[in-house]
């Protein structure tokens, strides 16, 4: 989740229902992955509904908005047989490595590498881009959405800020007009949110946007796409 300017929140870590671990911001009432699962969220989300469009591709732009725990950075770059990734992700407020060791996504996905990737992603360095592994450059930006700079064109957007109540400025009409504008022709987004003014907004900004069958524990999701 890309997290909110002054920032005064502690997340602290919980099991999700799959086993994984999810942070909950308690000043909030609100997690940064599902408390029904979170790695089985990010993979249904993300991966399933987002970047398995794009298995035919030989290369791809991913825009993540935000980094946060890591969690679908690393999915992604696990992701067998896919397309070569450019991975820019957002975030305002990196977690501190001694909450992120604790995290057991590594050894709950329990693939090759994980472990390796998972701590390589979060020590690589800010603002330019890194190598994780041959077909998998992480590019984080310490930045805002609303502060980003030019970027080339990305074919796909893991929308994955709070929820409307908790970071409304980030849901606002003015960032689906955005996020258009920086994607390629028949670019995709994907989000665990549903809410009915969003989707409306969506539309409004351009997008094509489907109502689909949502992860463990959540009804619905939207997957929006440039014409």
């Amino acid at each position: 989740m890309q997290r909110m300017e002054n920032d005064p929140l502690k997340p602290r870590i919980v099991e999700s229902d799959d086993g994984s671990h999810t942070l909950r911001v308690d000043a909030l009432n609100e997690h940064y992955h599902s408390h029904k699962g979170a790695v089985q969220e990010s993979n249904y989300v993300f991966l399933k509904m987002g970047l398995e469009l794009f298995k035919e591709r030989e290369h791809i732009r991913i825009l993540e908005v935000g980094f946060g725990t890591g969690l679908n950075a690393l999915l992604t770059a696990l992701s067998a047989n896919g397309p070569s990734v450019h991975y820019v992700t957002l975030e305002t407020y990196p977690l501190e490595m001694d909450l992120v060791r604790q995290l057991n996504y590594p050894a709950i996905i329990a693939r090759d590498q994980a472990e390796t990737f998972f701590e390589a992603m979060h020590n690589a360095a800010w603002n330019e881009p890194v190598a994780i592994h041959d077909r998998f450059t992480l590019e984080k930006r310490a930045t805002a959405l609303q502060d980003l700079p030019t970027i080339d064109p990305v074919d796909l957007v893991y929308y994955d800020a709070f929820a409307p109540h908790a970071q409304p400025e980030l849901w606002e009409p003015v960032i689906w007009t955005s996020l258009i504008e920086r994607m390629n022709p028949k670019g995709v987004l994907v989000t665990y949110c549903a809410k009915g003014q969003v989707r409306r907004d969506m539309q409004a900004a351009g997008f094509e946007v489907e109502r689909l069958e949502g992860p463990p524990g959540k009804r619905e999701m939207l997957r929006a796409t440039k014409p």
